[in-house]
């Protein structure tokens, strides 16, 4: 079940599979770690192209609500207005390993791209509650595996990848994806959200408007001092998807409305939150970023007048704010280091108290 399948009144027009992967040409991936009672981690890749083409660069921009955390390779993104390669999310201490692992990818794939310098986009969110997350179990080869598992279809989501120890607003948290058509003339374009969500306190989640934390207040283990690090701390990473055509400051606009979608949700950003957010177009095919050979030639770009955009910025509010739910439906409650858990959300009670308020 996904939080629209539960009645939940979410507002605009899915994609067929209500994912970042109804985007034409991205693909998900994961590798997942459940290893014992200390192991809950895993890595997450978006492959933005096809992996035939997934070296040809998209346009992007990025968003930084709260600093408190990592996104590597933003420098040459902010430089050149565009990213290509898988990008991986993973835990916070596993970016090394991770950032390794596309290398190596790269370097069996594309070994012609590899001659040149490759600055994967690698980010991160803590999972060191249910987690070792000091010791090395993510290794190279388990990035160089979500990449190869990456796939276009319907996308899992809840407690894999990346998300496997993550919680969200005092629950059990992990991996979500949304979709929204914009229509605009005669075409339609899609733009897709996928978050990897581990931010929030159980006060502050509001579902549709229903500010439903204090409804479902029963005992919190990860807010009764198990955990030293404060309500609302662990961070999210969201990535935005759209086939419509856009210049790399359109791509950064999408991504400084990714808050308004977790703004939705109820939180209201901790400083012990690192708030890290891509947005990326593969409406242009991008000249690669190597060194220059043959004759001199021009990138050509069609993009959304800036006065026509409002609508795809709606469309980023509302696929995030759908994403977190179906994060929070998807996940199940999980045990892990030293014996904590973390509760998966009763769906029941959930739904019920945002329909009785509703009406």
């Amino acid at each position: 079940m996904r939080a629209r399948d539960l009645g939940l009144p979410l507002t605009g027009d899915t994609g067929p599979l209500n994912a970042i992967t109804d985007v034409p040409g991205v693909e998900v991936g994961y590798t997942t770690l459940i290893e014992g009672e200390d192991v809950r981690t895993g890595v997450t890749a978006i492959l933005p192209r096809r992996r035939e083409d997934v070296h040809l660069p998209v346009a992007a921009g990025r968003f930084s609500l709260n600093g408190n955390g990592e996104m590597t390779g933003t420098a040459l993104l902010d430089e050149i207005g565009s990213v290509r390669l898988p990008v991986l999310i993973t835990n916070t201490h596993a970016i090394g390993p991770c950032h390794r692992g596309v290398i190596d990818w790269v370097a069996r794939e594309k070994p012609q791209v590899a001659e040149e310098w490759l600055l994967p986009v690698v980010a991160e969110t803590w999972d060191g509650y249910l987690n070792d997350i000091n010791g090395p179990h993510v290794r190279p080869e388990h990035a160089v595996a979500a990449i190869d598992a990456a796939t276009g279809g319907p996308v899992v989501e809840g407690s894999v990848g990346g998300g496997t120890g993550m919680n969200c607003y005092g629950f059990k948290g992990g991996n979500g994806t949304a979709s929204r058509v914009v229509r605009y003339g005669a075409d339609a374009y899609t733009v897709g959200a996928f978050v990897q969500a581990n931010f929030g306190s159980r006060g502050e989640l509001t579902v549709c408007g229903v500010p439903v934390g204090a409804l479902l207040a029963e005992e919190n283990p990860m807010e009764r001092g198990e955990s030293r690090n404060p309500p609302g701390a662990g961070s999210v990473i969201v990535v935005v998807a759209t086939d419509a055509p856009l210049l790399p400051g359109q791509c950064a606009a999408l991504a400084r409305r990714v808050p308004l979608g977790l703004a939705r949700t109820g939180t209201t950003g901790s400083h012990f939150s690192g708030d890290l957010f891509l947005a990326f177009s593969t409406g242009n095919v991008l000249t690669p970023s190597e060194f220059p050979r043959g004759e001199p030639g021009y990138d050509h770009l069609r993009h959304i007048p800036w006065n026509r955009i409002d609508g795809f910025f709606a469309a980023v509010v509302h696929a995030v704010e759908e994403a977190v739910l179906n994060t929070l439906v998807a996940a199940t409650t999980m045990t892990g280091r030293l014996g904590r858990r973390s509760p998966g959300i009763p769906v029941d009670r959930l739904v019920d108290a945002v329909l009785k308020a509703r009406r």
